[in-house]
């Protein structure tokens, strides 16, 4: 059989398949050896099936997951008299009484029952999102397997394994569908009739596999509904095509034999709907459904799937200048991360955020989680679940900038379906208007407090979710999505409005009970607190939502006396303040840290992703935020190392952002999985590691690349704001900017070459570059080109 030349390629001795050093590398992950963890597996998804690809030989293994596979079930946890305790822990918290007003939390303001069970709610109404199962394909191969490759096709999101055995070549493909809702994998041998193999499917438990024919498995279940029943339905179905082929089934497998081709193809489905519900349907009968549709030629598969992929792929691209392509990725990493020396990762990394994320969020779909859609346990790490405190936002900072746009629409239907939860929470805890969500949530629609003081009682979570309906506005000036999501947008401004109070010292308008989220500090007496009144996270926050309400107010000309009750309130709120240690204030006082390099730095989020902090605007807040940053450090979980590649970049430094890029590419073993608070850093297949893997690090880094190239807060675009050295050469195309507006830039010798301006919108197009800002007006589809030299220097002035 003819072998496709990209799979003869790799199949090379490295020499011959990889390009030399210094070329321009195609952009691929690719190894030498398979996958023996789980964070060495190349990871296949179609926003709702995922797969993980470990390339074994002769023992193939591929996880499986599907979205909606999640445990538990839709519960009340709303604390009842939760209220009632309000005014004494406010009162606690006005005398300086924090230690005791924590308790109180404790006692009477955290939900109702085990919460997420402290990270473990797999059997618990919380729930967990859970791995679907495996596929395990074992080959009877008659030999030594030389020149193995194995690599994941960012371009063409196709992940492929090539090896030679007994004389004849063996290759494998593998994608995860959208147009065809399968993951499918294609075996080949250049051998006539020289594949033999068993495929079989399988879950640790609450499965059940039988066989559906000669050529297919069957495998169905229930998770538990976490209250001693069955919850979410699932079904999954492995059929298997092969010309010429003997096909049968026997001992809960599919053996072929003497094929030269065979084509792989699994279904997935639950009974799920979202947000929050369940439905009749059979999710075997889906199965089968999308297999009916998945019978064709593969080539007609590749080419629909990758059409699929490229339209959203192909919108951005970037090019930092050489880099170790020829290398195979584990190397590739350890050598960035000791010597540097690579600026083309930095593009490859970039490029594998935005494969990430349309692998694991589309339109009409759930948000990507914790660990995106790729899961191997049943009781993922923190469940799995949406952390409302920074990391689900994170999964889409990329989003916006890299014409990801469509892709954000899980997270505001996420938002929108927390509105009638979160309203009933409101009243429960605070008496309050509109909808509240605070630090965790999940596929039920949990929007109470979590089980614990220190880290649960954080109420920004809502907020923060308003901050990306406001910010794709921003970005596409779409009345019509403005109007839709207005309701969500007001709710949550009626909710913060309410919980202001007037705290005793200088009356200003802070929100208690509080958390700077997951920190704590020192009291006087020693003990140690995380309960609060107007931390400078909620503060920034509060003045983002209240402006972004204000103006949507004005250009949907509606709410009038709500916009009006905002401005008044946004003027009282308290405001960001610098230290006596010139630091920018965590608190309302000026406590001792208890981790003076905490994960977490929610106090400089009007510096990012809010735009309160700038240099320009605000250069003594910059400042403080600045020694705030020394004073964190440049280590953390791999997540905390990502938002501070972004916090750098916003203050124009470059190469510290870059540093921090490079220190998230610490090379972290397989084997440190378990969960660890520091240490983070990038697993030998660019998941970013935590430790464990979370996802949330891959993309806040993948927006912290574009950040350093062009920013456009506060209604300026800036080129090349925080250009680190090492990028002395490159150009980048399609950033999209808000406003409206497409950037395409190139630069050289560190200078700014060129850049072209689309506007989508029409309107008022302000560009800086260099410390020098000029103006062009623009029409819709209209195009600015502009070089360095249009930035004149400022004038001297005069001598007196």
């Amino acid at each position: 059989m003819a072998l496709d030349r990209r799979a003869f390629l790799a199949s090379l001795p490295a020499s011959a398949a990889a390009p030399s050093a210094g070329s321009a590398a195609p952009l691929r992950l690719w190894f030498r050896t398979p996958a023996r963890h789980f964070t060495e597996s190349l990871p296949l998804g179609n926003g709702r099936l995922g797969a993980m690809v470990f390339g074994g030989v002769p023992v193939e293994r591929i996880v499986l997951n599907e979205s909606s596979m999640w445990s538990g079930f839709v519960e009340d946890a709303d604390l009842e008299g939760a209220a009632q305790a309000l005014p004494e822990i406010r009162r606690l918290l006005m005398e300086g009484r924090n230690a005791e007003a924590e308790q109180l939390v404790n006692r009477h303001f955290v939900c109702k029952g085990r919460g997420s069970g402290h990270a473990r709610g797999k059997d618990l109404p919380f729930g967990c999102y859970q791995a679907l199962g495996e596929l395990r394909i074992e080959f009877d191969h008659p030999g030594e397997i030389t020149g193995y490759v194995r690599e994941l096709d960012l371009e063409g999101a196709v992940a492929r394994v090539s090896y030679e055995c007994g004389g004849a070549h063996y290759g494998r493909e593998a994608i995860a569908s959208a147009p065809a809702q399968a993951v499918l994998i294609r075996l080949s041998c250049s051998r006539p009739g020289g594949l033999r193999f068993r495929a079989a499917l399988s879950r640790l438990e609450r499965a059940r596999v039988r066989a559906d024919g000669a050529h297919a498995l069957v495998m169905t279940g229930a998770l538990a509904d976490g209250r001693g029943g069955d919850g979410v339905r699932f079904a999954a179905r492995l059929e298997i095509q092969a010309k010429n082929a003997r096909i049968f089934a026997e001992n809960g497998g599919i053996h072929v034999e003497n094929a030269t081709e065979a084509v792989l193809t699994v279904t997935a489905a639950t009974n799920y709907l979202r947000f929050a519900k369940l439905s009749p349907r059979d999710p075997l009968r889906i199965c089968v459904q999308h297999q009916d549709r998945a019978r064709r030629p593969w080539p007609r598969l590749l080419e629909e799937h990758g059409a699929d992929y490229r339209r959203w792929f192909s919108r951005f691209a970037i090019d930092l200048g050489p880099g170790r392509g020829h290398l195979p990725l584990p190397e590739r990493l350890r050598q960035a991360y000791e010597t540097g020396g690579d600026p083309q990762l930095a593009a490859l990394y970039c490029q594998y955020g935005r494969y990430l994320l349309i692998s694991s969020s589309r339109p009409g779909g759930l948000p990507a989680n914790l660990q995106g859609v790729w899961a191997e346990e049943l009781q993922t790490p923190w469940n799995g679940d949406w952390h409302l405190n920074i990391n689900v936002q994170m999964n889409y900072w990329p989003a916006e900038v890299t014409g990801l746009g469509e892709l954000h629409e899980p997270l505001f239907a996420l938002a929108e379906s927390l509105v009638q939860p979160g309203s009933k929470t409101a009243r429960a805890y605070y008496g309050a208007r509109g909808w509240v969500a605070h630090t965790i949530t999940n596929a039920w629609g949990f929007t109470a407090p979590g089980e614990q003081a220190s880290w649960g009682a954080t109420s920004g979570g809502s907020g923060w979710l308003c901050q990306h309906l406001w910010e794709h506005f921003l970005f596409t000036r779409d009345r019509e999505f403005l109007r839709r999501v207005w309701p969500v947008l007001e709710g949550a401004a009626r909710f913060y409005a309410d919980m202001l109070i007037e705290e005793p010292r200088h009356g200003w308008l802070v929100t208690a009970p509080a958390n700077s989220p997951e920190n704590s500090f020192i009291l006087s007496d020693g003990r140690r607190a995380a309960i609060c009144m107007g931390p400078a996270f909620d503060m920034q926050l509060l003045r983002y939502l209240f402006t972004a309400v204000i103006e949507a107010s004005r250009i949907l000309e509606t709410g009038g006396e709500l916009r009006r009750e905002l401005e008044q309130k946004r003027a009282r709120l308290a405001p960001s303040r610098v230290a006596s240690d010139g630091r920018l204030m965590e608190w309302l006082e000026e406590y001792k840290e208890a981790e003076p390099q905490h994960r977490h730095v929610s106090h400089l989020w009007g510096l990012h992703p809010g735009s309160e902090i700038t240099p320009e605007e605000a250069p003594e807040l910059a400042a403080a935020a600045r020694k705030s940053l020394e004073g964190r450090g440049d280590g953390g979980t791999g997540w905390s190392l990502a938002w501070k590649v972004n916090f750098w970049a916003r203050l124009g430094e470059g190469n510290r952002a870059a540093r921090l890029l490079r220190n998230l590419w610490k090379p972290v073993p397989v084997s440190e999985g378990g969960v660890r608070m520091a240490g983070g850093g990038t697993y030998p297949n660019l998941f970013c590691a935590h430790p464990p893997f979370q996802i949330d690090g891959n993309f806040g880094a993948a927006a912290g690349i574009v950040e350093m190239l062009v920013q456009s807060h506060n209604g300026v675009v800036r080129l090349l704001p925080a250009l680190p050295e090492e990028w002395h050469e490159g150009r980048v195309r399609g950033v999209r900017a808000r406003g409206g507006f497409v950037v395409d830039l190139e630069w050289r010798g560190g200078r700014l070459e060129g850049a072209r301006i689309r506007s989508l919108a029409g309107g008022r197009l302000r560009l800086r570059h260099g410390g020098r800002t000029i103006g062009r007006n623009t029409r819709p589809g209209g195009v600015v080109t502009v070089r360095a030299e249009d930035f004149p220097p400022p004038r001297s002035r005069p001598p007196r």
